[in-house]
Formats: C-alpha cells, structure tokens, sequence
C-alpha cells in the first residue's frame, strides 16, 4: 500500500488511490479512445469511475457496521481489483465478524436494487457489452457481480470472513481462521489454473491476490494468538549495539560489519530513544552523503515506543499499523531497554509454536 496517494478524508477514514489504480483508468482511457474515439474514452473512464464509487460505498459499508462495535477504519485504498479497507482490529466474536463482512455486499445489494427501480426493466446479463446497453444497466450488473465476487469463500474477499465467522462460533477463532484460510488458498490454486488454461493474466493477478491474502490473514491470526498473554519485556531483544546523536555513518558501517544487526537504536546520553538507522539507510547515505554524514539526519525518527510492561499486541500492533523496522521498548524512565523488530518477533513465533509450554525467558541476544 506504499505506493497509494491520499484522495481526502471521510469520517475520520482517509481515502487512498493506489497509483496502478490511476494507470489503470489510462490504460481503459486509451483501450476506449483505440476503438470508438474520444467519446468512447470518456464513457469508458466514466463507467470505471462510477464502479469504484460504488466499490467505495462497499468499503463504507463495512466502516460503518465496524463502528458499531467500536472498531475504527485508518483508511481505504482503491486498488485496480477493488477496495480494501484497513481495520485496526478484527472483531473476534463471530457474530460481529459476520456482520462487518456481510455489510459490504450489502450495499451492492442496495445499490443494485435502487437501480432497477430507477430503470424498471434491464438488459439481460449476457448484452452489456453492447454499447447500446445504458450506464446505469452496466452499474447495475456490475453490482450484482461485486455481490457474488465478494462472497468467493477466500480471504481477503468478504465471502473468507464469512466463512471464518461461521467456522468460528462452532470451532473457535484460531481453528476456524486456519480452515478459512486453506479453503482461500485452494481457491487460488483454482483460479490461477482456469487463468493459466484460459490464457486469462487477470485470473492469474486475483489468484495470487487471494493466495497471498489468505496467507497473510493466516500468518496475523497465529501472531496474536502466540503473543496473548505476553508482555512487550518478554520478546524483545536486549543485547545490541546502539549509536550516539554525535555518531556519523561511518561509525554505524564499521558496527554493521562487526555484528549481525541490521537495525541501529540512536540514543542521547539519557538513554532515551531518538530514532533507528537501517542497514538500507546507512547504505543509501554512505552512497549518496558519504560516510562522514550524521546518523540524526538519516536514521528513521518515526520509531514508536511502549513500555516493557505493555502487552506485546501493542507492539505488534505499532509495528503493522506504521510500517516501521522496529519498535523500542522503554522502562518507566523513558530509556531504552530493548528492541522489537520483525526478525526476532519471527524467530519467538517459531519457539512458542515449537514448544507453546516455554512462554517464559524469551529475550535473546542480538
């Protein structure tokens, strides 16, 4: 989601474009311009425009039903293949889960069905590509196959939530996300085989969209079940080598060579944090500042903290929501006793999994 650019805010919810979303409305500009003209171009732009407006209503839907259970929505990023809204937190009772997944489809449904009474009587489904079929019959069509697409039982599609809920209420959350998830991912091997028999490059992009999907929600549901009852303490790595504010590039060089860390804690003579230099940043500088420029100017200073008491989900939280390479860990003085990365957060999954008994003395070495 990198490369999306914010579109304005809605409720709180900020709305993003992904930037092969807008290379996708020139591609259907020109496609459009090469068969019928200008005209032809502009109606095309604006049949795709008015789909994802309708696909954005879809995401509000689950906003909306989210809020009810005081789950709050960062954003939504429209995507060539459809909408993904981010929720900071999947509901674990079931119930609530069928709902948020069921009010997406929902709104297609109502889109739908407006339009019908608006037109009174549509083409069937077999004519509109006939370009004597009006917009709003398209639109209304189109809906109607968001509906059916969506309720596909694999994840990240509504239709793998749902089935989760239901899985869920009779074999628990952990069970149900695990069955979920096999059934997403044999979806996908389905679908990239008819994309690769049919000659058909956008099965093949959706089957690997659901694949890594389904693989991803799997991967998050075994992340926080493994770190329920852990503290931020218990995993994080307290043997490291930190640098200074007066420290240069050259100084971090020389420590990435003499150890095996890839991320670099800066701390001021308090012990408090002031940001992290990576190893892809202190190779970009040495490349294009030289060696003698300083960690302050090229370190990454949007590192968050939380306390070594904290629960252990409030870091990993921190580290999906902002994307950042690590997370700091600081007593009830503010100075920096550990660190949180991606790495070692993996390497006590595999533990805890191996062995799910040892929930004690988890801090390694960096």
């Amino acid at each position: 989601m990198g490369w999306s650019l914010p579109l304005g805010t809605v409720m709180g919810t900020v709305i993003r474009v992904h930037v092969t979303f807008l290379l996708f409305l020139l591609w259907i500009g020109a496609a459009g311009f090469a068969k019928g003209g200008q005209g032809a171009a502009l109606q095309s732009v604006l049949y795709i425009v008015l789909l994802f407006l309708c696909v954005l209503l879809h995401e509000f839907g689950h906003v909306l039903a989210a809020r009810r259970y005081g789950v709050q929505t960062p954003d939504i990023t429209l995507l060539p293949i459809g909408g993904v809204a981010r929720l900071e937190r999947i509901p674990e009772d079931p119930r609530q889960e069928l709902v948020i997944a069921l009010a997406g489809p929902a709104v297609n449904v109502v889109i739908a069905g407006l339009l019908f009474l608006v037109l009174g009587a549509v083409a069937p489904r077999a004519e509109v590509e006939n370009p004597g079929i009006s917009l709003f019959e398209r639109l209304l069509w189109v809906n109607l196959f968001l509906v059916g697409f969506n309720l596909i039982p694999a994840f990240p599609m509504d239709g793998g939530r749902v089935l989760r809920a239901i899985l869920a209420a009779r074999l628990g959350y952990a069970r149900g996300t695990q069955i979920a998830s096999g059934v997403g991912q044999a979806v996908a091997f389905a679908l990239g085989l008819l994309g690769l028999v049919g000659g058909n490059p956008l099965l093949l992009f959706i089957a690997l969209f659901v694949y890594l999907g389904a693989a991803s929600e799997a991967h998050a549901v075994q992340m926080r079940q493994v770190s329920r009852g852990l503290l931020a303490g218990d995993a994080m790595i307290t043997r490291y080598e930190s640098l200074g504010p007066s420290s240069r590039v050259e100084d971090a060089v020389q420590e990435l060579i003499a150890t095996t860390q890839h991320e670099f804690p800066v701390v001021d003579g308090a012990g408090r944090l002031r940001g992290v230099l990576t190893r892809d940043d202190m190779i970009r500088a040495l490349r294009d500042r030289g060696p003698d420029a300083p960690v302050l100017e090229v370190m990454r200073s949007d590192i968050p903290s939380v306390r070594d008491r904290q629960p252990l989900e409030d870091a990993l939280r921190l580290m999906q929501e902002s994307g950042v390479p690590a997370v700091g860990v600081t007593d009830a003085l503010g100075r920096l006793v550990g660190l949180i990365t991606p790495e070692n957060v993996g390497e006590m999954m595999m533990v805890l999994t191996a062995r799910p008994e040892g929930r004690t003395g988890l801090k390694r070495s960096g």
